[in-house]
């Protein structure tokens, strides 16, 4: 997104004292976020906060794109996924 550590966690309300520290322990992994961290975080970031529990990068990829659809174009989608997955 092009803001820095310290901004994207004070736009997710965490304190602007300690807030570059605490997203850099998130993105090392060496401490985890609360639900409500993370979606806070998410809304910033304007992803789902799903895409912070995705096993692997496509599947992080498809939840981002899908939280892009509207409501109709998720429907849409859905059905041809299931689709997909019946005939196969």
């Amino acid at each position: 997104m092009g803001i820095s550590q310290t901004e994207l966690g004070a736009r997710a309300g965490i304190d602007e004292f300690c807030a570059s520290a605490r997203i850099n322990q998130y993105e090392r992994g060496k401490h985890a976020p609360d639900f409500l961290t993370v979606c806070n975080l998410a809304k910033v970031l304007g992803v789902p906060a799903a895409y912070f529990y995705a096993e692997d990068d496509n599947l992080a990829e498809l939840i981002a794109l899908f939280g892009k659809l509207r409501a109709t174009e998720r429907k849409s989608l859905l059905a041809s996924v299931r689709s997909l997955v019946e005939g196969a």
